[in-house]
């Protein structure tokens, strides 16, 4: 076969010959109205004719490393033979015919095309060489070059991070006339941010696309959405609405031809458009599915639990056994379908009623759902998921007993009640194996959903979201204040995700007295061991201290709602950063006595409230609010229970899972015990029955689960790819991130990106932020001075735990992991809901 293929060609469209961009740009040449620059490609086949023999002398050494210096060094060795081969006249020949049927005067883009580039899956884009304006007399050299770039640090790092086989990558060279373009760009024919397969977004700057890439010049960015067409900038733009119509109606064209939503290089050249590239967009989020055609509409049961990260199979079977609402799986995480509900009087207050408590952007997309009457209109009648639970009148009833009866001894009888259930459950487990200990805890799921849904334990939460309203209304009259219950939520009791936070400080308070075990903590990090721990001086009481701190709480994890993470009594490591941050930073003793101060402010604030009420409302409604802030007092903290104990138990079942999975590792039935959490439940059930599992789907899966968890999922989410536009409509500071205050107050300080905490080692002054908190994260919290998330609501775990330790907070920032980078100094206003970067 020839060594090189023109565009033209039928054969230049296989991957094998050509590589990514090479098969797509032929495919686009094939296409009516769609042109591109003339060009051919020096194929795979040249590549291996040519480097083949070098390549495998050196491969060994990229083989025997992931190290990044080894496999730099390697691949330094693998570039240097390629640019060292002589090239053979014959191919020299061939070439220069081929370039021979352009002018004399014309200069090339010579630009590398990966068999592993441009995939439907993965788009390594960048990760070789290309050049620009290239002499035909050095198309030659410049090619070898385009060759040895598949063995530069980025392409080879980017192979071992992907999962791909070095030998099983080839490179062809793509050789096109280089185009002088009067405008450049990029078009995606679905948003990239969003992933709203509706909306085509459009960049450009005047001049070379290289521009744009290399950032040296800001693109000027339009959105189209149908016959819509918005864009931020003031300047003047260098296409016409019409032109911009134009270009989407053939990124649309493609899209169509190539079938999926396509990231296209494109130019603006003597009055018409030339497409230069065009790939897949990999980083769009999947689309649920709708099983009858309808246009269903769909929201994320993660933004709603504040766990927005990957769940894997096995986690996604306890989540569906237990779950109220009807759920389904769609990109590693779970969504919510709730078109149905929107058409019921009672699925629409159902829908409001729980997310104006967790996440204010999601409940502004689904507001802007219910108001499509035409839509709505569509939609035939079928069941509601948020309409499917029936079990709300012993709740209610519960709620008003427990307001009436406003006593403290009704919480620790809930609580003894649960803690006795738990303790029954292991035991019950404990001895069991096989399909014994699989079988009980099917049997036991059974029972679960009735117990984090206890009359008790959610009568209080009901009963308490309900008193929340009427003080916030008494506040507004009395104060003007909105939200006031938000200042009375501090330092409350009965609440054990804060009091997890204050034990965590004790075992600080108690290691600080030892230099020996600072010592060792400071230098154990990951490998934090008990064991060793208690081999420095003072070590066998502060690990004392540890393990009760590990007894009562070390079921907690981040993103704890997936049973496959990491407990905090599997990696007490997790809880290292905490506490030498709490020893560095806080004073002895800092968890009571900002408790104590806590309680003082409060008993202060309430008294003011009641002296206002008395003046302004009278004898009557005084005694009222004083009831209201006495019963929201002592019961506020307790909608952190029905989740703990739902976590304890899970905790349970997670024993009793990972000794099967041992016991199975150790028959040689599964390669390592994690890898149970990529089957569902009913595939672990049939692998202890049978003793066998198929590595193949768990291969896959393991694939699929790591792409998953580089997508940013959608708040709410059509079947057909739409996604309703979300902004926060308010006036901000210019440039400031809008977000929801949650717990007022206004702090400057260093911005802490982190993604986990094992990750939180914090300063004095810092300021979290991440993509989401949960009960796991607590213990950070005493030595914060304020808080930042991408997701929550005012009643979510850091809106409730920011509120009770006093700290300024702002939740809901769309990016704010991405926007803020670490180090910044930055500005947060829990009163107006935004943030700053100074």
């Amino acid at each position: 076969m020839s060594m090189l293929l023109h565009l033209t060609d039928s054969a230049a469209g296989e991957l094998s010959l050509t590589g990514g961009k090479g098969a797509n740009l032929s495919r686009l040449a094939a296409m009516d109205g769609v042109h591109v620059p003339g060009g051919f490609v020096v194929t795979t086949e040249a590549f291996r004719a040519l480097c083949a023999g070098v390549v495998a002398s050196r491969s060994e050494a990229l083989r025997a490393t992931s190290i990044p210096v080894g496999l730099a060094r390697a691949g330094d060795e693998i570039r240097q033979a390629i640019r060292d081969i002589p090239i053979p006249e014959e191919f020299l020949r061939e070439l220069k015919a081929a370039l021979a049927s352009y002018p004399p005067d014309i200069l090339f883009a010579v630009r590398s095309s990966a068999t592993a580039e441009d995939l439907p899956d993965a788009s390594f884009a960048g990760q070789q060489d290309s050049y620009l304006n290239v002499r035909a007399a050095d198309v030659p050299r410049a090619g070898m070059d385009c060759f040895a770039s598949l063995y530069n640090d980025r392409a080879v790092a980017y192979r071992v991070k992907n999962g791909y086989r070095h030998e099983d990558v080839a490179i062809a060279v793509v050789v096109q006339e280089m185009v002088h373009a009067q405008v450049s760009g990029v078009l995606f024919t679905a948003d990239p941010m969003t992933s709203d397969r509706l909306t085509c977004v459009i960049e450009a700057v005047e001049g070379l696309g290289e521009e744009l890439v290399s950032g040296r010049k800001t693109p000027f960015t339009w959105r189209l959405r149908g016959e819509n067409i918005k864009t931020d900038s003031k300047a003047a733009p260098p296409l016409t609405d019409s032109r911009l119509r134009e270009l989407a109606a053939i990124g649309k064209r493609i899209e169509a031809a190539f079938g999926a939503p396509q990231d296209i290089e494109w130019c603006w050249v003597d009055g018409r458009f030339s497409i230069v590239q065009s790939r897949a967009i990999t980083t769009l989020y999947p689309l649920p599915e709708s099983h009858d055609g309808l246009k269903r509409v769909f929201v994320s049961a993660g933004h709603m639990q504040m766990m927005t990260d990957v769940m894997l199979p096995l986690g996604m079977s306890f989540m569906k056994l237990i779950a109220l609402l009807r759920m389904e799986e769609v990109g590693g995480r779970l969504y919510i379908d709730v078109t149905h509900d929107t058409k019921s009087a009672y699925g629409k207050k159902m829908i409001r009623t729980k997310l104006s408590a967790t996440d204010p952007l999601t409940n502004q997309a689904i507001e802007e759902v219910l108001a499509r009457k035409d839509y709505i209109r569509g939609i035939p009648k079928g069941p509601g998921s948020f309409s499917s639970f029936g079990g709300w009148l012993p709740i209610l009833r519960e709620g008003i007993r427990l307001y009436r009866h406003n006593d403290p001894a009704d919480i620790d009888c809930y609580i003894e009640r649960m803690r006795d259930l738990v303790a029954r459950l292991e035991e019950r487990l404990e001895p069991l194996s096989g399909m014994a200990a699989i079988e009980a805890i099917l049997e036991d799921q059974k029972q679960l959903s009735q117990i984090i849904y206890d009359a008790s334990g959610f009568g209080m939460v009901l009963a308490t979201q309900f008193i929340i309203q009427k003080i916030d209304d008494m506040g507004k009259a009395l104060t003007g204040e909105e939200h006031i219950s938000n200042r009375l939520s501090k330092s409350v009791e009965h609440n054990p995700t804060s009091e997890m936070g204050l034990a965590l400080s004790e075992v600080a308070d108690l290691a600080r007295t030892y230099p020996a075990v600072v010592g060792y903590l400071e230098a154990a990090g990951e490998v934090f061991r008990m064991e060793d721990l208690r081999q420095v001086e003072g070590g066998g009481a502060v690990a004392d201290a540890f393990e009760k701190f590990l007894r009562q709480y070390g079921m907690r994890a981040t993103g704890e709602i997936d049973i496959s993470k990491t407990r905090f009594r599997e990696n007490p490591a997790e809880l290292v950063a905490t506490v030498l941050t709490n020893i560095r930073t806080l004073p002895k003793g800092h968890g009571k006595s900002s408790f104590e101060q806590g309680r003082r402010e409060m008993e202060a604030l309430i008294e003011e409230l009641s002296a206002l009420a008395q003046q302004k409302l009278g004898a009557r409604k005084a005694k009222k609010l004083r009831r209201y802030i006495s019963f929201f007092r002592n019961y506020v903290g307790t909608r952190e229970y029905p989740k703990y104990f739902w976590i304890c138990r899970y905790d349970i079942y997670k024993k009793a899972l990972m000794r099967e999975a041992k016991r199975l590792t150790e028959q040689g039935v599964l390669r390592e015990p994690g890898d149970i959490f990529y089957l569902y439940l009913e595939e672990l059930r049939e692998a202890v029955r049978t003793g066998r599992v198929d590595y193949a789907t768990i291969d896959r899966r393991k694939k699929d689960y790591a792409h998953f968890a580089t997508l940013t999922p959608p708040r709410v989410i059509f079947s057909d790819g739409e996604v309703p536009e979300m902004t926060y409509q308010k006036d901000i500071p210019t440039g400031a991130l809008p977000g929801l205050g949650v717990s007022s107050g206004v702090v400057e300080g260093r911005a802490r990106v982190v993604g986990s905490i094992e990750d939180a080692v914090m300063e004095k002054g810092d300021i979290l932020v991440t993509s989401f908190t949960d009960p796991s994260w607590t213990p950070v919290f005493v030595s914060i001075a304020g808080l930042v998330t991408e997701v929550g609501g005012m009643m979510t775990h850091g809106a409730v735990i920011t509120r009770e330790y006093g700290l300024p907070a702002v939740v809901g920032v769309v990016g704010a992991t991405r926007r803020i980078r670490d180090g910044d100094r930055i500005r947060i206003n829990g009163d107006e809901g935004y943030v700053e970067i100074l």
